[in-house]
């Protein structure tokens, strides 16, 4: 991978730079927009999603079973490459289950997670035999119904909401008051409702937070989670088969953000797995990861359509935005705004370089990809790229607000 790198606090380690251009997917970042036909658009390389579950499969030892998130980036060509890659998926709704059969997943590997699961989405579900990590008491109480009407027999699993925290994570999804799982003191109860209703009880998902960068947080969690799941399956009405622990393993996004240890939580894996074999014999233990495995792996793309000079403040408006790229803009759940590293796709190296705010075409102050950052001078015509944004990018944005064109998407 040649070149310097422009940005202080992002790796251009998955990328190659040519003729001062960014390449992806073997590709010249021009190529691809000429490819595509129209900015803006994401595209995703298929050797970077390779080279990560390679990664993973090296570091983490061999029982673990690696399952990929599809909230993370359900594009069905990204599922699909996913499959052939990973031991399973998970879903979060009827739709994403669609997007998953479609692509040729083996049901009894794929599972579904989700705080509001509606009576058809759960009737789906039971009907096309996949496991189903219930959230509430409702949800068995649903899938009791259903069995009962159908013969169809649920596979389920029961989300803990465990009794501590994923400290330093971006989002925690467990600990405390949740939405998410059923309370560990409330599982042994709900465990011996799943035994009466005679529903095919699967094991555990218990998953406590997203996007961490400490290693030390996470095996704190990991071993907690395996405490926990040992201590509950005492009172379970069958054999634990399953074990999802999550994952939360983050990526680099902002200055002074370093890589994740991934030796290191492969380290304490190592030590923990011969304790779940012998405590849960016939566990399958899970490691679900989404973002982890496809974040760095896309570009956002867009053009420079005006160039502006703001009493001193140089503007580079482009035809893409916060409509497309929620997260890049700091609106999907950042407190403090900070910026994606973002460059000029074409110009990575390119000199003069300017200090520039990278804006959107919308009709408010929020649509900003970039604040007051470094990059190459850009005139209208040239395309800003913004890098880290295979995950949570054109599904977890408002592509109808103000009715601007839908991004296109495309694997390479």
């Amino acid at each position: 991978m040649t070149t310097a790198n422009p940005l202080s606090h992002v790796s251009l380690d998955w990328f190659e730079v040519k003729d001062d251009c960014l390449v992806v997917g073997g590709r010249k970042l021009t190529e691809v927009a000429a490819i595509v036909g129209r900015t803006p658009f994401y595209v995703y390389d298929r050797s970077v999603m390779t080279r990560k579950v390679q990664l993973l499969r090296a570091s983490l030892p061999p029982g673990i079973h690696l399952h990929y998130a599809m909230k993370a980036n359900p594009m069905p060509a990204v599922v699909h490459h996913m499959l052939g890659l990973v031991d399973g998926l998970d879903v979060a709704s009827a739709g994403e289950l669609r997007i998953a059969l479609d692509a040729g997943a083996d049901p009894a590997t794929v599972s579904f997670a989700g705080p509001g699961k509606s009576d058809a989405e759960l009737e789906q579900a039971a009907a096309a035999g996949i496991t189903i990590n219930v959230e509430s008491e409702r949800e068995i109480r649903v899938l009791a119904d259903i069995a009962h009407r159908t013969g169809h027999r649920p596979n389920v699993a029961v989300r803990v909401n465990p009794d501590f925290e994923l400290k330093s994570s971006g989002m925690k999804m467990g600990g405390g008051p949740k939405q998410f799982g059923i309370d560990a003191e409330r599982v042994p109860d709900v465990l011996a409702e799943i035994g009466r209703l005679g529903l095919r009880f699967q094991g555990f998902h218990i998953f406590s937070g997203s996007q961490n960068l400490r290693a030390e947080a996470i095996i704190e969690a990991q071993r907690k989670t395996a405490e926990l799941a040992i201590r509950l399956a005492a009172a379970a009405p069958a054999p634990v088969r399953i074990l999802n622990m999550g994952g939360g393993f983050g990526i680099p996004y902002f200055p002074g953000d370093q890589p994740l240890d991934i030796a290191a939580v492969g380290a304490n894996l190592r030590e923990l797995l011969p304790v779940i074999r012998r405590e849960l014999p016939e566990a399958e233990v899970v490691i679900e990861l989404g973002r982890y495995l496809v974040g760095e792996a896309g570009v956002y793309v867009c053009k420079v359509i005006d160039r502006k000079i703001s009493r001193g403040q140089v503007f580079l408006v482009t035809d893409g935005g916060l409509h497309h790229h929620l997260a890049a803009s700091g609106n999907f759940g950042q407190v403090i705004r900070k910026n994606y590293p973002v460059l000029i796709g074409n110009k990575v190296n390119a000199e003069p370089r300017e200090i520039a705010m990278v804006v959107g075409p919308l009709c408010t102050p929020l649509d900003l990809l970039a604040d007051r950052m470094e990059v190459a001078r850009a005139e209208p015509g040239d395309l800003v790229a913004v890098l880290q944004s295979g995950a949570y990018g054109l599904t977890a944005s408002p592509t109808r607000f103000l009715s601007h064109p839908a991004a296109e998407e495309i694997l390479l």
